[in-house]
């Protein structure tokens, strides 16, 4: 069993930034590509954010392209979403997943 939880999420102003965090149990998280998704009520689930195993390549939702950048620490076993320049639609559940395993999620809010 493989625990993955997510933090950083909170009330963000439009315009203001985030940095997510995937935090995942054992070394299982370094061999397998890292996603990040959110789902917005009423919204389909959308894939926000990946990236390879070992970083080299990473591609995002054109909602979020420029705004956002996603790494990862295969030594300490940790994922991270940078997100800047919030608006409102980018009010959503944040949560990753590898291999199957995921979080229960971190919400984001951006209002003023």
């Amino acid at each position: 069993q493989v625990d993955v939880v997510e933090s950083g999420g909170g009330l963000v102003q439009p315009g203001g930034s985030v940095k997510l965090s995937c935090a995942s149990s054992g070394d299982a998280f370094k061999n397998y590509d890292l996603k990040w998704f959110r789902r917005a009520p009423g919204k389909e689930r959308e894939l926000v954010a990946r990236i390879t195993w070992n970083g080299s390549n990473a591609i995002y939702a054109d909602s979020v392209k420029g705004r956002c950048t996603i790494s990862r620490d295969n030594g300490k076993n940790i994922g991270y979403l940078q997100m800047d320049n919030l608006n409102v639609d980018d009010t959503a559940l944040y949560y990753c997943t590898f291999n199957g395993w995921r979080g229960q999620g971190t919400q984001v809010t951006v209002s003023s």
